[in-house]
């Protein structure tokens, strides 16, 4: 006679199998999933800092060359270069104040509307 214990059958084996290779299945999505959202990371993080990078020195330079047509043109061997300063002095003062944000507002709401539910590939 059968015990209530006793719950050992072909098929109650083959559903728990099906349902530890199912789990263990998911596991693994799991972590290739997050595996791959790093990697996208890392990619857009180097590429960013990288465009950063060349986008500061191409400022730099071609804030010295500016300075120096400037000198040129004004027959000065300074002025250029103080008219460069001011330049940028106004425009941290102009980003000091605050008048940027509305426009990187703007960019934002853009950008990121919505972007959880477009990134949600289970649907």
């Amino acid at each position: 006679m059968a015990t209530l214990t006793d719950d050992k059958t072909p098929r109650n084996d083959s559903l728990i199998s099906n349902l530890t290779g199912y789990l263990d299945t998911r596991i693994d999505l799991v972590r290739l999933e997050a595996q791959e959202k790093a990697k996208s990371i890392f990619v857009s993080t180097v590429h960013g800092v990288a465009l950063g990078l060349l986008g500061f020195l191409f400022i730099i330079f071609g804030s010295i060359y500016l300075g120096f047509v400037l000198n040129s043109a004004l027959d000065s061997s300074s002025a250029g270069f103080g008219l460069v300063a001011a330049l940028y002095l106004l425009l941290a003062i102009l980003f000091f104040v605050g008048i940027d944000k509305k426009v990187f507002q703007g960019v934002a709401d853009k950008l990121l509307n919505n972007t959880i539910y477009k990134s949600d590939k289970r649907s």
